[in-house]
């Protein structure tokens, strides 16, 4: 498995600790990924600001997804911009509509834990 730097976009990032997404963003920092980190409040992560202003112009090879499906579609034309190499669907924020959408642009979809991912090489 490659060991390259693929820098991810972190959607619903959140600075408690007891959050997947803030477990996420450590871990990806400790496999050596740049990190960017997307939520609706400020805050930080291990290093990380989290920005809630929709990143643009960033070389994203992956967006992982922290939130339900319901608060996506406000992003969905944001991340197709972004033509990321994938989008990861965390437990709890599978997107059967975005799914579809995301595939009819060449983007691969992966309905997966991010950090189970990143502990068996799979990222």
């Amino acid at each position: 498995m490659e060991n390259s730097n693929k820098k991810t976009l972190v959607i619903g990032a959140s600075p408690k600790p007891e959050r997947y997404s803030n477990k996420a963003i450590r871990m990806l920092r400790e496999y050596d990924h740049d990190v960017v980190a997307l939520a609706k409040s400020a805050g930080q992560v291990d290093g990380v600001t989290i920005q809630t202003e929709f990143p643009e112009d960033v070389n994203i090879h992956t967006v992982t997804m922290y939130l339900g499906a319901k608060r996506q579609p406000e992003y969905y034309h944001q991340i197709i911009n972004l033509k990321p190499k994938r989008v990861i669907f965390n437990p709890g924020a599978e997107n059967n509509e975005l799914r579809k959408i995301l595939e009819s642009e060449g983007i691969e979809t992966v309905e997966g834990c991010t950090l189970v991912m990143l502990r068996t090489n799979q990222f």
